[in-house]
């Protein structure tokens, strides 16, 4: 029987610092592994803005994916996190 490899992780957390739900916006940080991010995301229009640059690539595609599932669910001042399934 062969070990199963687990594939790598890591815990990104997201607070969400301004809410609007009349001009169908978020904005908050996120936080993995070294990197630190803010983020603005447009709910109604799907889009994502996240500063800095550096690191943006590993956490756009994940971030979005959390805030597409629980958009509705976030509320200013709350500390959330999600999985992703690679070493950042």
């Amino acid at each position: 029987m062969t070990p199963k490899r687990s594939l790598p992780e890591t815990t990104a957390y997201v607070r969400i610092t301004y809410q609007s739900w009349h001009q169908g916006r978020l904005v908050g940080e996120v936080r993995a592994s070294e990197y630190a991010w803010q983020f603005q995301w447009q709910f109604p229009k799907g889009q994502l803005s996240i500063e800095p640059s550096l690191g943006r690539a590993l956490i756009r595609e994940p971030l979005g994916r959390f805030l597409e599932r629980f958009d509705y669910q976030l509320e200013p001042g709350g500390d959330y996190s999600f999985t992703i399934r690679a070493k950042i």
